[in-house]
């Protein structure tokens, strides 16, 4: 498939949701950063220290499930909540509360900025399928599924993995392999002959864990380095370049 940039032997690609297929992922940082932001500042008053929406977004929640987010970047700052239960209040202060907190925020964020589809990801997808090679989309989102139709891309992939589906399998989420091995399978491919497309560091260890067939960073953020650090085999600010190198 080397008009697609690809290697010879890839039969399907893996693709994340946000900051590949659609502008979601600045919308999703502006969202954890205001949910946690608003708890520290309660937590640890005026002085509290604030979350960066680049660096921590980066580092602790980009491409991991929403509880996950929540854990790990509360652990990077030593604070530990309760569990609590998937459908408590976003009031409550809990893992899940605040992980609800923060979906709240989010939606209302999409409803006021709209969302819309990276036209080189899009382009690359058609060209993928027309290629005949089988498409999945791989997200830790609950909200993958609207989000696709929001921008009428839900017809390009045939296999949709995303919070919903993770959560009825009990799949745990990047920087695991397991959503993309559930797409990889469902869609009859080996690994091997699936390529992964991810912006998030937590998408690169899953593709590299799960030994995909090829790895493809995508850096939105300048995050090229780090990218290629956690696994991509190639890393592009936009998948037309795909096709303009090969």
């Amino acid at each position: 498939m080397t008009e697609l940039g690809l290697p010879d032997g890839i039969q399907a690609c893996l693709f994340d949701l946000d900051g590949v297929i659609t502008r979601t992922a600045v919308v999703h940082a502006a969202a954890w950063k205001q949910t946690f932001d608003d708890f520290l500042r309660r937590r640890d008053g005026d002085a509290y220290r604030r979350f960066d929406a680049v660096a921590d977004y980066d580092e602790y929640v980009d491409g991991r499930p929403r509880a996950d987010g929540v854990r790990t970047f509360l652990a990077s700052r030593g604070i530990r909540l309760p569990e609590g239960e998937p459908g408590d209040p976003p009031g409550r202060e809990t893992v899940h509360g605040l992980g609800n907190r923060k979906n709240d925020t989010l939606l209302e964020l999409i409803r006021t900025r709209g969302v819309e589809a990276y036209d080189g990801t899009v382009r690359y997808v058609e060209a993928v399928r027309a290629a005949g090679l089988r498409t999945a989309v791989v997200s830790s989102s609950a909200n993958c599924r609207d989000i696709l139709r929001s921008v009428g891309a839900e017809h390009l992939f045939d296999v949709r993995i995303d919070g919903i589906v993770a959560a009825e399998r009990r799949l745990p989420g990047k920087p695991r392999p397991d959503t993309f091995l559930a797409a990889a399978r469902d869609l009859g491919v080996e690994p091997k002959a699936a390529a992964v497309f991810e912006d998030a560091l937590a998408g690169m260890d899953a593709g590299r864990s799960g030994h995909f067939g090829y790895v493809v960073g995508v850096d939105r953020t300048g995050q090229a380095e780090a990218l290629r650090a956690h696994g991509a085999d190639i890393v592009v600010q936009d998948l037309a370049e795909l096709g303009e190198r090969a």
